[in-house]
C-alpha cells in the first residue's frame, strides 16, 4: 500500500500499540477521505481496526506494521505482527471478558486475508465497507 498517491492512504510512522491509537489514526483517515460516511459503517471500521490491533498486542507480541487505505471497496487495514500463528476463534466464555475480537472482525469485514511469512510473522488485511 505504499506509493506516491498519499491522498488515498495513511500510514503511521510508529505502528499503534493500542486500540485507542489505531482508532485515532483511522478517524483521521475517515475524516479526510470519507467525510459524511455512514455512522454505522464508521463505527464498524473503528471497532474492527481496534480489535485487529488489540489482538496483535495481546496474542502476537505487538504490531510491527500498520497501514490504512481508503479505496473504492471501503477502508482497508493491514496489521502485521511478529507471530506466524494464524488468528483463531477462541471459545468465548460469557462470564469472562474478551474472546470475541476475531469473530467481530470476521463479521464486520467484507474481505479478510491472513498472509503468514514463516519466521517473519503475519499480516492480517481486512476491508471494511463504508457508505457515504
Amino acid at each position: 500500500m505504499h506509493g506516491k498517491n498519499r491522498s488515498r492512504e495513511r500510514s503511521s510512522i510508529r505502528p499503534p500499540q493500542t486500540g485507542d491509537e489505531a482508532r485515532e489514526l483511522t478517524r483521521e483517515l475517515l475524516r479526510a477521505q470519507r467525510p459524511g460516511a455512514d455512522e454505522a459503517d464508521v463505527g464498524a471500521v473503528l471497532l474492527g481496526v481496534s480489535e485487529l490491533v488489540t489482538n496483535a498486542v495481546r496474542h502476537a507480541g505487538g504490531v510491527t506494521d500498520f497501514r490504512l487505505e481508503a479505496g473504492r471497496e471501503g477502508i482497508a487495514v493491514e496489521v502485521s505482527d511478529a507471530s506466524d500463528r494464524r488468528p483463531r476463534m477462541l471459545e468465548a466464555d460469557p462470564c469472562a471478558p474478551g474472546g470475541f475480537g476475531w469473530l467481530l472482525v470476521r463479521e464486520l469485514a467484507s474481505e479478510l486475508t491472513v498472509t503468514v511469512r514463516p519466521g517473519r510473522g503475519k499480516t492480517v488485511r481486512a476491508v471494511f465497507p463504508v457508505r457515504t
